[in-house]
């Protein structure tokens, strides 16, 4: 293993194993669950920028230390910078993450990301770009940004709008967490393999001198296994799902679940219910919409969209959820956030409205994404 410096204090945030053709990165801040700092996305680009252009690198292999993949971007790290008056650090952060995101899903070599742990957030954002995802019976992926003050980001309005149904809108506004199993049957996970199995395989993928998906895939079949949902899956609740989480709005949305659990007495109904209560009102709006228009869109139209989202939030334009979230939740970990605005009806659509325009500052630019090889086809045919 050749560890790559860092001028962090936690020590080498990323290292390298080269083997042949194959490189393995793995994210190396295990007490922080391997969340992503800038000085991680940034090493992450630039290697993953070098690696296309070199003809000897066939295939990237991306994975975590310890009990998770990457549970997120540092946002702790972002809402300091916004408390001491400096959101364009914060912004800084953001565009470097979602660059490194487009980079990935227009990847022209395959990347396999080993999802042996807590996916969440920008994790997702760093792993389900890429062609190979593999899950494990320790896999748990989840999208929390509306209990946080954010909305799925990391380009999560392309890949939560093209999952079964509404099934990304209920991911993404309730934070609610799957299983390997789970990822597997709604497309977040291309692969389940055994997490005891896992080193073969990466010893087998090691051996390799090909970039071709039917290769790689082929030897990933070879040590994956059948799975099956357990019987409380979210994943048989989907026609509940799509009656409800295809409404125009989030009202509409609580008022069919409300039906929905007059109906039946189905603990996950309720539990639904409360996690759309608890989260942040700007966030779930602003979330349904960008989900509804990730439907329409590419992927690069998605995180050009998702950064102008993001500078509004952590400007605080129209809320300050972003850093009241972080704080109950990540900072002061009291778990009582007090959103203000403090409940749907006192959003009206010109707030959210703005959260989606150009931000008002002579400074500030939109996302432009870097020229790539291989573009939109090479995006489409991942997910």
């Amino acid at each position: 293993m050749a560890p790559l410096g860092s001028a962090h204090d936690d020590g080498d945030q990323v290292l390298i194993d080269k083997n042949l053709f194959v490189r393995t990165l793995v994210l190396n801040r295990p007490r922080q669950l391997n969340a992503l700092s800038y000085q991680m996305i940034s090493k992450l680009l630039e290697l993953f920028l070098a690696y296309e252009k070199d003809d000897n690198v066939k295939l990237v292999i991306m994975k975590g230390n310890g009990r998770a993949y990457c549970s997120g971007g540092d946002v702790a790290a972002v809402v300091h910078d916004i408390i001491r008056g400096n959101w364009r650090l914060g912004a800084k952060f953001f565009l470097e993450e979602y660059i490194l995101n487009y980079v990935m899903a227009t990847y022209s070599k395959p990347q396999v990301s080993i999802l042996n742990g807590i996916v969440m957030g920008g994790g997702a954002g760093a792993s389900v770009h890429g062609r190979f995802r593999i899950a494990t019976e320790n896999s748990v992926f989840a999208m929390p940004e509306t209990a946080l003050g954010l909305f799925p980001d990391v380009g999560a309005s392309y890949f939560l709008s093209r999952l079964p149904g509404f099934f990304g809108e209920f991911v993404g506004l309730t934070g609610a967490r799957l299983d390997g199993a789970e990822m597997l049957a709604c497309g977040i996970a291309t692969h389940f393999v055994p997490s005891e199995r896992l080193s073969s395989l990466e010893a087998a993928l090691h051996k390799l001198d090909s970039g071709d998906p039917g290769i790689i895939s082929a030897v990933v079949d070879e040590y994956s296994v059948q799975t099956y949902l357990k019987g409380k899956s979210m994943l048989h609740m989907l026609d509940i799902i799509n009656r409800c989480f295809s409404r125009r709005t989030i009202e509409e949305i609580l008022s069919a679940l409300e039906r929905e659990a007059v109906k039946s007495s189905d603990d996950w109904i309720s539990s639904t219910i409360q996690s759309l209560q608890k989260a942040s009102p700007t966030s779930l709006k602003i979330s349904l919409r960008s989900i509804r228009e990730g439907r329409v869109q590419g992927v690069g139209q998605c995180l050009i969209r998702e950064y102008r989202m993001v500078c509004h939030v952590i400007r605080g334009d129209i809320s300050r959820d972003f850093v009241e979230g972080c704080r109950a939740i990540l900072l002061d970990k009291d778990k009582n956030p007090k959103w203000e605005p403090s409940r749907l009806d006192q959003l009206n659509e010109s707030m959210i409205e703005r959260c989606f325009s150009k931000v008002d500052d002579k400074e500030w630019e939109d996302l432009k994404l870097p020229a790539r090889p291989f573009n939109t086809a090479c995006a489409l045919a991942k997910l």
